[in-house]
């Protein structure tokens, strides 16, 4: 039983009005009640305090006994209670005490409703959402506060006036904004990547939930995704952000559009902020054929170098190319795309495939950018060959002495993998030879990687293929023993440039610098190969080595410059490769040729660097008259500041660049992968000690030798521009693939090649079927798993 002198309200203290536990039950005492009604609600802080410390006693008093109820129990809800247990006197303690207390919505549904009556209006104030109508026991309608519970009259005009004091005084309800803030604060927080946390609009604003910043994030989400407009239109999406979201209004497709529009607005206009703080820029381009709009696009992606040393990769455009393709208007589109951009002037190099409109382009564009003397070098680094094509070219040319050899490994495949029941024979052989090997791959015919693959897959299963044609008279494509002989043979040549693909393939570091060292190996790799006892060997390795002089017979600068900046490599790679890629006098001649080129571009760095301290040095000679007439301008200190930038604008006598070659090679600690070190980190560590040649080095690192990087945001352009997407227009399909890759790399995220997830999912298919196979005693349940699994598209 609570003590009465702690428990009083608004009256004498020799009065005890507390509640009481007795073998008649609990009994309240009217006049205490009675008090309640009567009080005021607090208006001020320090009643606020005073009701909160009653209330914490009163609670602490409770915990003696559990039958005592809440004491923060509403007075109507006291009242109520207390009237029928006066008028009940039968009831025990044991007995649970109905309510009283109904809504109006369940009145609603037990009355008879009228069809002729007239609609009640609906509420549009947003108090509303903190309010709920109730009817007590005198069948008086008030409306209640879902926070405190506090009850207050429902206004025959309507007002809401008194409900929204109410709202901004309510205590609990100030608790309950301030703890859904610091939960959104904490979502945001967990959701960002890297730091970047100030991209992500909590929902609420002050407790108020905005659905404009629900749409905004609605529209991030499509475009990061890749989602259709009509998205937003499906039940299943509504009814689950309404089950979350209680405020959740409708999205059409239209709407979601116009969301990513201004989002993809928005993300340009920061871009193009960012590309003003940027000295010099990269591109690449390709171009992509849609299959189901029968039009092609043109896609520009710059790279370059953060003020972070971070090699950071953007689409620029994804515009519309009308036919026919000629050179011109590739070039056309380029300039037009620079100047939007604002770029036309720091455009370093252009990496292109080997397509004759993309020289002509690349001829036209490298003779109109020498006009503002903006191309590094006299234009000697601007066109870059995609390497990438160039080992495409060099590898099908080897591949067509052996094209019978890979058709028949074609079909075979394609045979085995055709039928269920051929497939499930071909894994008997597989487990009667205890072969680990489970997965077989059908290549894509373009994509001489991608044959690869099958070749060193079907060479697993080379005695399984002979021992399956003994069973099937059907299966007339075996290759015979001599066959596989030669496809060993070949899949050791393909091994090396399958894994120099995958390192300069790479956009997540730079590859510039990986270039020579990977040249070398693919021509040392030939020159031993050419000198094979087997015939057939020679003769493919003579078709590739024609391919290699063609593009790379000559002494290629780029990826000469781009080693030296290594500091891993710097002249040492050079010294290496040379003899044994050229004769010595040629090797002597390259040698010298890479070293002034080398000077050239450093000297124009150090020109610019100059030109700039020259116009700040003339600023700054008007400075120091004015502050000699009036000294108290300036401190000394500042005067001494501008007379060393003057002193030290002189060039020392050896240059940053003789500093840096004369120092010995880095050696890194992580081992023989040339692509865990990080050559960007290394050069902004060292910044301070070579200003300018940091700077040339940055750039030059940020040149692209592939235009890869590009397929691979677009991997298959019919995958983007699908059917549901088909009617878009040329802009609107810009808008979703540009915005799409800045809003993926605002969140750190990469785009999921399609392709190769659905061979992942054929690949465990196939794995389960054999697993059945191997456990012929599985439970009837599981082999209908897998029939399913199989039937499904």
């Amino acid at each position: 039983m609570a003590e009465p002198l702690k428990c009083t309200f608004e009256v004498s203290s020799r009065k005890f009005l507390g509640f009481l536990v007795n073998q008649r039950g609990v009994e309240a005492n009217l006049d205490k009640i009675q008090a309640l009604l009567n009080m005021q609600s607090p208006t001020k802080v320090k009643q606020v305090q005073s009701l909160a410390g009653r209330l914490a006693v009163a609670d602490m008093a409770s915990t003696s006994s559990p039958e005592i109820p809440d004491p923060t129990i509403t007075p109507a809800e006291i009242s109520s209670s207390a009237l029928q247990r006066t008028e009940d006197t039968s009831s025990t303690p044991n007995e649970s005490r109905p309510t009283t207390e109904t809504t109006a919505t369940d009145v609603n549904k037990e009355a008879d409703v009228n069809p002729f009556a007239r609609k009640k209006r609906a509420k549009t104030s947003v108090v509303w959402n903190d309010f709920k109508e109730v009817i007590l026991p005198d069948n008086t309608k008030k409306t209640e506060c879902i926070h405190c519970k506090a009850k207050l009259a429902i206004t025959v005009s309507g007002s809401t006036t008194h409900l929204s004091r109410h709202l901004n005084s309510c205590v609990r309800r100030i608790l309950f904004q301030k703890q859904q803030q610091r939960f959104f604060q904490a979502q945001a927080g967990d959701m960002g990547t890297s730091g970047e946390t100030d991209n992500l609009v909590p929902i609420l604003t002050n407790g108020k939930f905005e659905m404009v910043k629900m749409r905004e994030l609605v529209a991030n989400w499509v475009l990061m995704h890749e989602h259709p407009f009509t998205v937003v239109e499906e039940e299943g999406f509504n009814d689950m952000q309404r089950y979350a979201i209680p405020q959740w209004e409708r999205i059409n497709n239209n709407m979601c559009k116009n969301d990513c529009v201004t989002m993809y607005e928005r993300e340009k206009t920061k871009l193009k902020n960012l590309l003003k703080t940027i000295d010099k820029i990269s591109l690449t381009t390709d171009l992509w054929k849609s299959s189901n709009q029968k039009i092609e696009y043109m896609v520009l992606t710059g790279h370059f170098i953060d003020s972070n040393w971070r090699l950071q990769k953007r689409v620029l455009n994804f515009v519309y190319i009308p036919p026919p393709r000629t050179g011109i208007l590739i070039k056309d589109l380029i300039y037009k795309c620079a100047k939007e951009w604002g770029i036309e002037n720091k455009v370093f190099t252009i990496s292109v495939d080997n397509a004759t409109s993309n020289d002509t382009a690349i001829r036209i564009l490298k003779d109109n950018f020498s006009i503002n003397k903006s191309l590094v070098c006299g234009g000697k680094l601007f066109h870059v060959r995609c390497y990438t094509h160039i080992m495409n070219l060099m590898v099908q040319d080897g591949l067509t002495k052996i094209r019978y050899i890979v058709e028949d490994v074609r079909d075979s495949v394609a045979y085995i993998k055709q039928s269920e029941s051929r497939f499930i024979m071909f894994l008997e052989i597989v487990q009667l030879l205890r072969l680990p090997h489970r997965k077989l791959i059908l290549d894509c015919k373009t994509r001489w990687n991608s044959t690869y693959e099958m070749l060193i897959t079907a060479l697993k299963f080379k005695n399984v293929f002979l021992r399956y044609r003994d069973k099937d008279p059907h299966y007339d494509c075996c290759p015979d023993p001599e066959d596989w002989v030669r496809v060993e043979k070949v899949c050791e040549v393909l091994e090396v440039f399958n894994t120099i693909t995958n390192i300069i393939s790479g956009s997540d570091y730079p590859t510039a610098n990986l270039f020579l060292s990977e040249v070398f190996r693919v021509k040392v790799m030939l020159d031993a190969k050419a000198m094979d006892a087997n015939d057939f060997i020679r003769d493919m390795v003579k078709r590739m080595k024609k391919k290699f002089d063609k593009y790379w017979g000559e002494c290629n600068l780029l990826m000469c410059v781009a080693s030296v900046v290594d500091p891993r490599c710097k002249k040492a790679m050079l010294e290496y490769c040379f003899p044994r890629m050229y004769e010595e006098i040629e090797a002597q001649a390259n040698m010298l040729k890479v070293k002034n080129a080398l000077y050239e571009i450093y000297q124009e760095y150090v020109d610019e660097s100059q030109s700039f301290n020259n116009e700040q040095s003339a600023e700054n000679r008007v400075v120091p008259q004015v502050n000699v007439q009036n000294p108290s301008s300036s401190s000394g200190f500042a005067l001494f500041t501008q007379h060393m930038k003057v002193v030290q604008s002189v060039p020392p006598e050896k240059s940053e660049l003789d500093s840096y070659l004369e120092e010995e090679c880095y050696i890194s600690d992580d081992g023989d992968d040339p692509t865990t070190f990080d050559a960007l980190q290394w050069w902004k560590v060292n910044t301070l000690k070579y200003r300018l040649l940091s700077r040339m080095a940055r750039d030059i690192l940020a040149i692209p030798i592939t235009t890869v990087a590009s397929e691979a945001t677009f991997s298959a352009g019919n995958r983007v521009i699908e059917t549901y997407r088909s009617s878009l227009s040329p802009e609107t399909v810009q808008v979703l693939l540009c915005g799409g890759d800045w809003c993926r790399n605002l969140r750190g995220l990469k785009r999921k090649n399609k392709e190769q997830e659905l061979k992942e999912q054929l690949g465990e298919r196939e794995l389960e079927e054999s697993l059945l196979l191997a456990h012929p005693g599985e439970d009837r349940q599981q082999q209908s798993k897998a029939e399913l699994a199989r039937s499904s598209p």
